[in-house]
């Protein structure tokens, strides 16, 4: 049957059929045609590839290098383009305004006494009665629950030591009734929120006869129910600042003036006169205003009476 309709196909174009119609249909009836297509598409196919061959052929080696080069640029300027773009998607923009940054207080064991400035008050000058070990103090605050139920704060009021604070108040708050504070101060974030977990507890605070409680130490002194402090105790202000610099000038007024706000709101919810911290805000971060007795009760950082301590 097959050899009946090549015959017929050959014979075709002697009775005068088209010609095109045996260029198509030829090749499905004759597998020696397909043979020859296939060789004309090899065929074609290398005369392109010469021709791409001959194309490049007529640039030096050193330019297709150059060109290659300039390939790789461009492609690696497109990758770094659309990661800039996520990254600043991401962040909020090209130049983002800088976040708040954590303030602290120095720890500077009894740094020297400043002048009441502008108040003319004389700052007191109890450094004297310091007995604590000053290396101890320089480390991270540590808790220890006496007889009587005083838990015991010593030590710089690192970060994360509001954490801590709450863990151990968790663990044997029932047996604590005050916290007696001997310590240079240190974060400010974690004295505040230390200062409010004392005051939900409903615990006193006090600073003993030797000790010291300076720096942001005064604003968790401010958070007990009732506030003692010894005849011999040191209690001293001072001024915050960044604990990383922060480029900005505007940005570092702004942050300032918040926390500024931020403290002064904290003592007047605490019962305290805000007024306490004009003193830190008029001394420099390496020296330290110390309160008198009569400055304590004025400003009620104290609720009970302090007698004068003799030499």
């Amino acid at each position: 049957m097959s050899d009946h309709l090549a015959s017929s196909i050959e014979a075709k174009p002697r009775r005068g059929l088209p010609e095109q119609f045996q260029e198509k249909w030829g090749p499905v009836f004759r597998p020696e045609l397909r043979g020859n297509k296939e060789m004309e598409h090899l065929r074609d196919s290398g005369k392109s590839g010469n021709a791409l061959t001959r194309y490049f052929s007529r640039f030096d080696d050193g330019a297709l290098i150059r060109a290659a080069f300039v390939g790789v640029l461009i492609g690696s300027a497109a990758v770094l383009g659309m990661d800039l773009r996520e990254l600043v998607d991401r962040n909020g923009g090209l130049w983002p305004s800088a976040a708040p940054q954590p303030f602290e207080q120095g720890v500077t064991v009894l740094p020297p006494v400043i002048d009441g400035g502008d108040a003319g008050e004389q700052s007191a000058d109890p450094r004297r009665f310091v007995t604590t070990d000053r290396t101890m103090l320089r480390n991270p605050v540590r808790f220890t629950l006496r007889a009587g139920g005083v838990l015991s704060v010593e030590g710089a009021i690192d970060p994360g030591a509001s954490a801590r604070f709450a863990a151990e108040l968790e663990a044997r708050g029932e047996y604590v009734s005050t916290v007696a504070f001997n310590s240079p101060g240190g974060s400010l974030e974690d004295a505040m929120a230390m200062a409010r977990l004392v005051r939900e507890r409903g615990l006193s605070t006090r600073v003993e006869d030797g000790a010291i409680c300076a720096s942001s130490c005064p604003l968790i002194l401010a958070g007990g129910v009732t506030r003692q402090a010894g005849a011999k105790a040191a209690i001293g202000v001072h001024q915050f600042y960044a604990a990383e610099e922060i480029a900005n000038p505007a940005q570092a007024m702004a942050d300032a003036q918040m926390i500024t706000a931020r403290i002064s709101r904290h003592l007047d919810e605490m019962g305290i006169d805000p007024a306490l911290w004009l003193h830190a805000l008029d001394t420099p971060p390496r020296a330290l205003y110390y309160l008198t007795p009569e400055q304590l009760q004025r400003y009620r950082l104290v609720t009970g009476p302090i007698t004068l301590a003799r030499n």
